[in-house]
């Protein structure tokens, strides 16, 4: 399962770097995958943030059905902030 949150960013449970299922934030244009404590700049924008946080902010922007958002809260849960 993958859900494209931006142009330049998509979750997915499909790339070799998920694993038993855990969703991984992937970099579209490079295939880069990061697991949600990890540390990026999503967009030149953007400061410094966590995985899981560039991913609730990306997915505010987002209409996403129920499959969806349940990756994206198994995304965010699994560090605590």
């Amino acid at each position: 399962m993958k859900i494209i949150l931006s142009p330049s960013w998509e979750l997915s449970t499909d790339h070799s770097a998920s694993s038993y299922g855990q969703p991984v934030l992937v970099k579209r244009s490079t295939g880069e995958a990061f697991g949600p404590g990890d540390i990026l700049k999503p967009y030149p924008s953007y400061g410094f943030m966590s995985a899981a946080d560039a991913v609730r902010r990306l997915a505010k922007t987002k209409k996403l059905d129920e499959d969806g958002q349940s990756l994206v809260v198994e995304f965010t849960t699994l560090i605590k902030k």
